[in-house]
């Protein structure tokens, strides 16, 4: 199994910039990609980035692409979620989560593509 704890979510203005991580411990040899999802209240859990972890291979939603870089690693098994020029509508739960499959780059893109997830941390943007 693959645990994942999300740290580095807070409070800003438009504008600024935020770095969340991700630390994984448990069976990390085994994963294959991992990703970061964002969910607002009343929406849908929306992708945001994903990165395969042995190549480094990286694609992100065209909301924040430009924005957002994500990177890894693979020594410390953590991710990262670079966050630049904040907008409001980034205000959500940010979700950190993993795969042990391998799978095509739609299947990274949707929630239904990762085995594991952790719990969130809350980013909140005002205007």
């Amino acid at each position: 199994q693959v645990q994942l704890v999300e740290s580095g979510g807070g409070l800003v203005q438009a504008g600024d910039s935020l770095r969340l991580s991700c630390a994984a411990s448990g069976r990390t040899f085994n994963i294959y990609a991992m990703g970061w999802f964002r969910q607002a209240p009343g929406k849908e859990r929306e992708f945001v980035a994903t990165i395969r972890w042995n190549s480094g291979n990286t694609y992100y939603a065209d909301s924040v692409k430009g924005r957002f870089t994500i990177s890894r690693d693979n020594v410390k098994n953590t991710v990262y979620l670079q966050m630049n020029r904040l907008k409001p509508e980034d205000t959500a739960v940010y979700f950190c989560a993993s795969t042990a499959f391998v799978r095509v780059g739609a299947a990274l893109a949707r929630a239904t593509g990762y085995d594991y997830w952790g719990q969130g941390t809350q980013v909140t943007v005002s205007p």
